[in-house]
């Protein structure tokens, strides 16, 4: 390290950085973003899109909270009561103790399963690992609980009421399915994200819990990404079932790293990748934003491979979000950086950016009829939906003759007409309320609180979910049971991180 600020680079970075800080540019866009600062904190927009609805305010002290979230900690009460009727035998166990010590550190033990979880290769991964893994952190989170009062409980207050309601909508989605026998198995793919939500929220007290988390997620980005480039450099054949080779005659072959399609690995490279930048904004030491630096650049490289426009869309949009609630006064540098980036994009990348809109496209012209069929689905049945799951919405279509394209209808290829059809009405209002309730709420924490790590990681979190939802209207990212575990628990780090800003601040 003390080479390199030896090196005459780096001595010549702190001679440009010198003399921009007396510079008119920096002066102009300092300028300008505290005139960005004020118009977002006076702006009358803003103070809607961040005010807390009066069914999310009453929540917390709401008796149905209440009574649930004495329900959920129903075992925690019995078995701390068990340890104070045999306090002394527990302390005498080295195994208690063990298990009590480990308990408390549950966040801690996600950041390892999500490490061994998510870099398992598709054709050894198994849906069920995702329940097993969260199954085995709730009981591990129980024995943290045991010896411990009620500061150690499940957290139903801060997981919300509108998340509560969509979960609930897919337990009727099954009961109310075209299929129901179709529908039972995915089911449990959405209890595995609830448990996921509802261990870390409850499990993550402190800002250096969540950068562990994020680092967890980090070590996925990079591992994944590492095999993405490796992909490139072996040489990925041309897939005709994944573009157009006429419109894009000349790109190369789409990376899929070991996620099996590459737009399921640029999805997960969009809700990632916002939090390894955090790590690298919150990092105090030199080694750690140089690694957190490495990793996102690698990601970026592979996302760039995978040539997913949507997710591209997705990326670019939680990258203007997180420098909106990161640094808002750093918006006209940001776009000033990203202007000058244009000439360096390479020529395959922008040639496919210009084919978004291009309706001879056959993979955008293909999503008309997928628009169509889901469309049709809700004229036949706007409250129920058909079922839960894609095999539900898939058997309905087919026998309802819904859909007249040329490929075999897999998905709406949207998140929000997805939804709609397999959880019904009652599933795409929970689902809307909750997304736009976690990114109000973390709006309006990072606007009002201090620069801390949890304040980042929460900007992070909550750019992604943007960047998510964006890039869903081009895709569905449920698809995948381990994709969707990976989207929920984006979601639960903005609650968490909402919830340590608030500890960190004494609110």
């Amino acid at each position: 390290m003390t080479l390199l600020k030896e090196s005459f680079i780096y001595q010549l970075w702190l001679c440009l950085l010198a003399a921009y800080e007396e510079s008119t540019v920096h002066r102009c866009l300092a300028a300008c973003g505290a005139w960005c600062s004020r118009q977002i904190d006076g702006s009358a927009v803003l103070g809607v899109l961040c005010r807390e609805g009066a069914v999310a305010q009453a929540w917390p002290d709401s008796l149905l909270c209440r009574v649930l979230t004495a329900l959920v900690n129903l075992p925690a009460s019995l078995l701390h009561l068990l340890y104070g009727a045999l306090s002394r035998t527990f302390a005498d166990s080295f195994f208690a103790r063990l298990a009590f010590r480990l308990g408390n550190e549950t966040a801690i033990a996600q950041s390892w399963v999500i490490m061994l979880l998510w870099v398992i290769p598709f054709e050894r991964w198994n849906n069920a690992y995702s329940l097993v893994g969260f199954a085995l952190l709730l009981v591990l989170f129980h024995a943290g609980a045991m010896h411990r009062g009620e500061d150690f409980r499940l957290d139903l207050r801060s997981v919300g009421f509108y998340p509560l309601v969509l979960f609930g909508a897919m337990f009727l989605a099954v009961a109310f399915s075209y299929a129901p026998s179709l529908s039972l198995r995915f089911l449990f793919y959405h209890i595995s994200a609830a448990l996921c939500v509802l261990v870390t929220v409850s499990a993550v007290r402190s800002g250096e819990e969540l950068k562990r988390l994020a680092a967890g997620s980090s070590v996925c980005v990079l591992v994944s990404s590492l095999y993405g480039v490796w992909q490139r450099i072996q040489g990925v054949e041309v897939n005709a079932s994944y573009v157009d080779l006429e419109v894009n005659a000349g790109m190369p072959g789409r990376v899929e790293s070991f996620f099996d399609n590459p737009n399921t690995f640029a999805e997960v490279l969009i809700m990632l990748l916002p939090l390894t930048l955090a790590l690298l904004l919150c990092a105090k030491r030199t080694v750690s934003r140089l690694a957190a630096g490495g990793v996102f650049a690698v990601g970026a490289v592979a996302l760039g491979m995978t040539y997913s426009r949507a997710s591209w869309v997705g990326i670019a949009c939680a990258m203007v979000v997180l420098v909106f609630l990161w640094r808002p006064k750093l918006i006209p540098a940001f776009v000033v950086v990203c202007v000058l980036c244009v000439p360096f994009i390479p020529t395959t990348i922008w040639n496919r950016i210009l084919t978004i809109a291009n309706p001879n496209d056959t993979s955008t012209a293909s999503r008309v009829p997928l628009y169509q069929a889901a469309l049709n689905v809700i004229r036949e049945s706007p409250v129920s939906g058909a079922g839960l799951g894609t095999a539900a919405t898939q058997a309905f279509i087919k026998d309802m003759n819904l859909y007249h394209g040329k490929a075999p209808f897999v998905h709406a290829h949207n998140f929000f007409l997805e939804v709609w059809i397999e959880a019904g009405l009652l599933g795409i209002t929970g689902f809307i309320s909750s997304m736009l309730w976690n990114i109000k709420r973390a709006a309006h924490t990072v606007r009002h609180c201090g620069d801390s790590a949890a304040r980042t990681i929460t900007c992070a979190a909550c750019a992604a979910m943007c960047g998510a939802l964006v890039c869903g209207l081009a895709d569905y990212l449920w698809n995948y049971p381990r994709v969707m575990c990976m989207f929920w628990f984006v979601f639960a780090m903005a609650l968490a991180g909402v919830k340590v800003c608030g500890l960190e601040s004494g609110k």
